[in-house]
């Protein structure tokens, strides 16, 4: 059976979402920041993008570019939900919905054309309702897999609606760039132009397979069908998606730090947020992973450890991360820390340990989880953490989902 892919992007999402919740924002640039000074530009409000402000412009490019932007502290609670509400409204015409990001999804339709009549009625119902609902636009692509349909709804912003039939998938796409093909980055659009004078999807799909095999391997083949607009890959459904690989936080600190005591507080703090994620849904993982990266911004240090047994209690989080972190050698202010649990197995059913000082800390985690689920993050935490809680939001994951542990939680 022939399928019918939807893929919906909002447009220009956490601005749109502030204009909306701040009147006096609408019709006005507007940049959306994280939450502390040494922040970029995450999105830009199509006002400003006139002017040339692009996502991860520095603030003061931004500024330069568009000098009455105004400069939004942006806000994860609204975009989370806001994005979790939108998917539920997506699970009434299909329960083949993937969430690609915070701000987009496919959505498999094919069995859903005789409820709703067509994918250009689903489409244009799910604008409508998301605009009455929320005040913001998204544009839409229909397309008989989710390579074409993901290039069709980035063909009309904002607020388009572009269909790509499957008689004539050739004829479309025969000129457009291959970078244009998601999957196609910068680097591989290089490439194939310099060594195969490749531009245009059309070029790609007629290369020889063979040279592209010996050049790229067996991405090479899968090249050849992305330019023939081939994709047989399957909509996947949140509660159907491979079991996560790890779990993991990041964060850009306020001000480049090297004092020790400063940076064991927030290894500390990023072990604890790592920690109470992997207990909430009964992970443990035996492989700490670091990741640094030095105030000159460019230069990035990673180490692992693998650990004899799986831990998921933030006090051995952290022991294993700063035991890391001592191998680095690193001499100069650090701009970004992250840490992340990985080589994970469940622990449902798991017997407390055997011995005393360890059931102890496992049961102060349990009773610190239970009490920060129920007043929120940060209400109980360590002592020296207090003064590290800055209110604000973290940067959200590109694989952030509605629901499930890739759901980070936000303050």
């Amino acid at each position: 059976m022939q399928r019918t892919i939807l893929h919906i992007d909002q447009n220009a999402f956490f601005a749109s979402v502030e204009q909306q919740a701040n009147p006096e924002l609408q019709g006005k640039p507007i940049a959306v920041v994280g939450a502390n000074h040494r922040t970029v530009i995450t999105t830009a409000s199509y006002e400003a993008r006139k002017y040339g402000v692009k996502t991860g412009m520095a603030i003061w490019e931004g500024k330069r570019a568009c000098p009455d932007l105004i400069i939004v502290r942006g806000d994860n609670r609204k975009y989370t939900y806001t994005s979790a509400e939108i998917v539920k409204m997506m699970l009434e015409y299909t329960p083949l919905v993937e969430p690609f990001s915070i701000d987009e999804a496919f959505l498999d339709v094919t069995h859903s054309l005789t409820l709703f009549g067509s994918a250009e009625n689903i489409a244009h119902q799910l604008k409508a309702r998301i605009k009455h609902r929320f005040g913001i636009t998204c544009s839409v692509g229909i397309a008989p897999n989710k390579l074409l349909v993901k290039l069709a709804s980035d063909m009309q912003k904002p607020d388009g609606l572009t269909i790509i039939p499957p008689d004539r998938v050739e004829l479309i796409i025969e000129n457009i760039p291959a970078g244009d093909l998601c999957g196609v980055g910068r680097k591989l659009q290089q490439q194939l132009a310099l060594y195969f004078n490749i531009h245009t999807c059309g070029e790609l799909g007629r290369v020889d397979e063979e040279r592209l095999v010996k050049k790229f391997g067996i991405i090479g083949r899968q090249l050849k069908l992305m330019g023939q607009g081939i994709d047989n890959s399957p909509v996947v459904p949140m509660e159907e998606e491979e079991q996560v690989k790890s779990v993991g936080h990041s964060m850009t600190l306020p001000k480049d730090i090297e004092n020790r005591d400063d940076i064991l507080k927030r290894l500390l703090q990023l072990s604890e947020m790592v920690g109470r994620r992997a207990r909430k849904y009964a992970l443990a993982g035996k492989t700490i992973s670091m990741y640094v990266r030095l105030g000159d911004f460019y230069s990035n240090i990673q180490r692992q450890t693998t650990l004899i047994t799986p831990i998921n209690l933030s006090d051995d989080i952290y022991q294993a991360a700063v035991r890391v972190f001592d191998t680095m050698g690193i001499d100069r202010p650090i701009r970004l820390l992250g840490i992340s649990l990985s080589n994970l197995y469940e622990q449902e059913g798991r017997q407390l340990s055997l011995f005393e000082a360890d059931r102890r800390k496992e049961q102060l985690s349990k009773a610190m989880d239970a009490v920060n689920t129920r007043l929120g993050d940060c209400a109980v935490t360590f002592g020296s953490l207090l003064e590290l809680h800055e209110k604000g939001s973290h940067v959200i994951s590109p694989a952030w989902r509605p629901d499930g542990i890739r759901n980070v939680g936000v303050v």
